[in-house]
């Protein structure tokens, strides 16, 4: 995962044989992945950059392209994303708080995974 794309980071990880979700935030940015071969991307900061309202807009346009919103997102507006039909998967830093991390509390992380899971049903 990536919070931007450059065709510098793509060539990059295709060298490597490194998977790549590249972090895009504009309609420019979409274009420039699809070029290198990218259908399947990050949008970040997704509250920032337009929420729901900007990927139902893309809709249109990108049509086959996938999103994983990430930035914003949390257990009370995650549904509403993950209603979209282009949009794969969401990310938020809520899965993992950073004091659960650090005490190594993986019930508390486990826990909030398994509520993650059951958002796309609702």
């Amino acid at each position: 995962m990536s919070p931007g794309y450059t065709h510098a980071v793509g060539k990059a990880c295709r060298e490597l044989g490194l998977p790549l979700l590249p972090g895009v935030a504009t309609g420019s940015e979409i274009m420039m992945a699809q070029e290198d071969g990218y259908s399947s991307l990050k949008f970040f900061p997704a509250m920032q950059a337009g929420g729901t309202a900007m990927l139902k807009a893309w809709q249109g346009p990108f049509g086959e392209v996938k999103f994983c919103p990430t930035g914003g997102i949390t257990p009370a507006n995650a549904a509403e994303f993950l209603s979209l039909s282009n949009v794969l998967c969401v990310g938020g830093s809520w899965l993992t708080p950073a004091d659960a991390v650090a005490q190594g509390d993986w019930a508390l992380i486990t826990q909030l995974a398994r509520e993650a899971v059951a958002l796309k049903g609702k």
